[in-house]
């Protein structure tokens, strides 16, 4: 059953202790190897725990650092103990197996663990007298070993890499092994040898294997079978889970099933409990007639099966796969689960089965998946998505997964199902879909990552993994050759994660090169004449990451951003949107004094006068160039350099400005704090200064009471305002509209006040 608890306490602590090893478990020996502390015994319960967590972070999370010495850890069973562990790619190797060949295993599975050779044939030896479940599935050289030095002898085949294959190797010895999967092994591989000791075997896996004599076997996945094979498992009267399952797509089969084959297992595999058959063509049509096949309810008895042969069964199956054939479709069908594509439950129930050892399949299950979340309703939301999540983890350089799944997951975390999702699995869909984005520069997988962020609020959601979404999301940016449709998404994702964080995210963002990266993309769409959302969003990016934040905006002026400014007003006039972005930017950069010299010029004052009088935007664009050009007077009549526009002139354009403006005007700005604003209050340099800054908090505490009388009051802006009154030199109109944003304030307050008992 799906589940969507918080993460276990075991959980929790054991990811804490691999991202730490050095202090909690472990200390360097010699600066380079892991060793236990003395005085630490683990259970096989917190050790299995920590080695299969530890292949999955390796696996997923590109931040970890994987340990050379980490297996060395649990070589001694004094201290530590391991029964059942996951290994996985490229993360094992022989050193490593034989670094825990001490332990009493009781289960080993091995996947795709290519760097393994024949000498860890010799570590499973040390397992035999415990194990009883073994996976070899994919590890495709592990009967190999170096070539014999002195010549090959005669049970040796040369293979291309100049290996011998091993061939003198059996099971002899694991007598309690139950279940073992030989998946994918290689050729030449004796397989009828190599078994023949496993007298107890319950379940064998041998897909992708091609067999001329099949003794016994359970799962023959793409296997094209023969009559003398189906004669074969007829005889495996203990039989209880069959696989004869094929990628209809892979290559051409020449046996076909029909009718008669059907019967024949059903008639001597009286234990079988499961059955798949999925991809096949059947020869003949293994349906009751029509008219009975949609009589009465939906029913899972043998005596009602719509599929004629199994009408013999003494009871439903557990599962019968019958995926991308035309048997799932029937109404009837003896089984508890069925794989298929006829519904929502099929469609999971398949890619719940062949996620680990089939992703060619998964795929395909996955598309069926994603057209029942864009054009329906899924009703089993987190089974759903868990499985996706799983199937994109465990094939992460798989191509077709990614791109399918990825697009499954843009629907699966929409807002229509966003209450049905925990904190704990939507962090995990943002884990996979950046393992994707890392994975992969292709176009599709891009998109579709990028657009299943935008399901997730911005900032907050994203934090847990700020820097990695900045990094990944810059890199994309900086691509010479750029989708346009995915350069849109990911400068809208840029904008939103810098827009209401903290200054420390800004200033770590800044130094990975977010504002040259504004900049170049402002640069091409300059050069290319355009004016569109990512014009604009760039704009709006820098205004974002420059707001209180010193450091990023000295970056935009030493990499000539007040250049590209220029350009874009005179190549774009009318584009009111664009204008607002740059002069909010603008006006952070005015907040920074150190940096004001460097708008002292008699063009970029000029600019910003002729600003004044913009109604682009309603009040925005005049506003902002009014807020720049107050903080350039606050520097007082010395720091104006130069000789045209007169400083009067300006100061003269600004109070004409101000009054023009509508008291009640909504804005399109948000602040975080009031403190650049509120240093220009007690002042006696620039009274038209001290008049926009009053004017700006009068205005917001007028039309957003509720969110900036609080402010303001805790800021300290109050007895401000009280001491810029008794001034002289403030203006009397100054003076009023001060004593209206402090009447405001305490209306607010006397309003909100508690008055329970």
């Amino acid at each position: 059953m799906a589940s969507d608890s918080p993460e276990s306490l075991m959980t929790l602590c054991t990811d804490y202790c691999l991202r730490n090893l050095e202090g909690t478990l472990c200390y360097l020996l010699d600066n380079e190897t892991l060793r236990l502390h003395p005085d630490i015994f683990l259970p096989s319960e917190i050790c299995d725990k920590l080695v299969n967590e530890y292949v999955e972070l390796v696996k997923t999370d590109s931040i970890f650092e994987p340990h050379e010495s980490f297996f060395t850890l649990f070589s001694d069973p004094r201290s530590t103990r391991l029964a059942r562990i996951h290994l996985r790619e490229h993360i094992v190797q022989d050193q490593d197996l034989e670094a825990i060949r001490k332990q009493d295993l009781i289960e080993l599975y091995l996947t795709n663990c290519e760097k393994l050779t024949a000498k860890s044939l010799q570590t499973l030896v040390s397992f035999s007298h415990t194990l009883i479940s073994l996976s070899l599935f994919g590890c495709s050289n592990i009967f190999y070993e170096e070539e014999n030095p002195g010549g090959c002898e005669d049970d040796c085949l040369v293979n291309p890499t100049r290996q011998v294959l091993v061939k003198d190797f059996t099971f002899e010895g694991f007598s309690r092994l139950r279940i073992l999967n030989l998946g994918r092994l290689i050729e030449g591989v004796n397989v009828e040898t190599l078994l023949r000791p496993l007298a107890s075997l319950a379940a064998l896996d041998l897909s992708g294997i091609q067999l001329n004599d099949v003794a016994f076997s359970l799962v023959l996945y793409n296997m094209d079978l023969s009559e003398e094979h189906i004669q074969v498992i007829a005889q495996l009267r203990k039989l209880r889970h069959l696989d004869i399952s094929r990628d209809h797509l892979s290559s051409y089969y020449k046996f076909k099933l029909t009718r008669r084959v059907l019967n024949l297992f059903v008639e001597n595999l009286v234990n079988l409990t499961s059955l798949d058959i999925s991809g096949h063509t059947m020869l003949e049509n293994c349906t009751i007639p029509s008219m009975e096949e949609k009589m009465g309810q939906t029913s899972i008895e043998p005596a009602k099966s719509s599929i004629a042969p199994f009408r013999g069964l003494k009871r439903p199956l557990q599962f019968l796969g019958l995926f991308e054939t035309s048997l799932c479709r029937l109404t009837h069908i003896p089984a508890y689960k069925v794989s298929g594509d006829k519904n929502e439950e099929q469609v999971l129930n398949a890619i719940e089965a062949y996620t680990e050892h089939r992703p060619e399949i998964t795929s395909r299950a996955i598309n069926l998946l994603f057209d029942i979340a864009r054009i329906e309703r899924c009703s089993q939301l987190l089974r759903a998505l868990q499985l996706v999540i799983t199937a994109l983890k465990c094939h992460k350089d798989d191509k077709n997964i990614q791109v399918t799944g990825s697009a499954a997951l843009f629907y699966l975390t929409n807002s229509e199902y966003r209450m049905e999702q925990s904190v704990k699995l939507r962090r995990q869909v943002i884990q996979v879909v950046l393992n994707g984005m890392e994975s992969y520069q292709e176009v599709t997988v891009q998109r579709n990552c990028c657009l299943t962020l935008c399901n997730f609020s911005i900032p907050e959601e994203l934090e847990f993994q700020y820097r990695r979404v900045n990094e990944l999301l810059l890199n994309i940016l900086n691509q010479s050759r750029q989708d346009e449709s995915i350069q849109r998404i990911a400068v809208h994702l840029c904008n939103a994660l810098v827009c209401q964080v903290d200054n420390d995210h800004k200033e770590a963002v800044g130094k990975m090169g977010f504002v040259m990266t504004m900049l170049k993309l402002i640069q091409k769409k300059l050069a290319d004449k355009t004016c569109d959302q990512v014009m604009e969003f760039s704009w709006s990016a820098l205004w974002n990451i420059t707001d209180e934040t010193p450091d990023n905006c000295e970056m935009f002026l030493n990499y000539s951003g007040m250049k590209l400014f220029l350009e874009c007003l005179k190549e774009f006039p009318e584009k009111q949107e664009l204008h607002r972005n740059m002069l909010g930017l603008l006006g952070n950069v005015a907040e920074v004094k150190e940096l004001r010299p460097q708008l002292m010029t008699s063009q970029f004052i000029s600019v910003f006068s002729n600003l004044l009088e913009s109604k682009a935007d309603g009040i925005e664009v005049s506003y902002n160039a009014c807020g720049v050009l107050s903080h350039i007077m606050f520097d007082g009549l010395e720091a104006w350099a130069i000789s045209e526009p007169h400083r009067e002139e300006v100061v003269k354009r600004m109070w004409a400005a101000i009054q023009s403006w509508d008291i009640n005007s909504r804005r399109n700005i948000n602040y975080r704090s009031f403190e650049p604003i509120l240093r220009l209050l007690p002042q006696g340099i620039s009274p038209v200064s001290q008049h926009w800054a009053t004017w700006a908090l009068y205005n917001l505490v007028s039309v957003y009471p509720d969110k900036y009388c609080p402010l303001l009051i805790k800021e300290g802006g109050i007895p401000l305002l009280k001491d810029m009154i008794k001034m002289a030199s403030a203006r009397q109109e100054t003076k009023e509209m001060a004593r209206k944003v402090i009447e405001h304030c305490s209306n607010f307050k006397e309003e909100n006040m508690d008055t329970s008992r």
